[in-house]
């Protein structure tokens, strides 16, 4: 029984769309979204890169705090 409480405690959201946005701007986005940004390099300039490519693409509903790739 505690189980499934915890399942109805994970609150789902829809992926936004991020493509085109610079890399910074992704990131508040994904973070208003309660997402959690995966970026291969960190040391980017992120204010002058941007997004290609976002995984998963957006208009998929996931958990919250779940992982979005951004490809640039």
């Amino acid at each position: 029984m505690l189980e499934e409480d915890n399942e109805e405690t994970i609150s789902q959201v829809q992926v936004p769309d991020i493509m085109g946005k610079t890399l910074k701007e992704a990131e508040q986005i994904l973070k208003e979204n309660h997402l959690e940004v995966f970026i291969e390099d960190e040391e980017i300039d992120k204010e002058n890169t941007y997004v290609k490519n976002q995984i998963p693409s957006s208009g998929i509903t996931v958990n919250e705090q779940s992982k979005v790739i951004i490809e640039y």
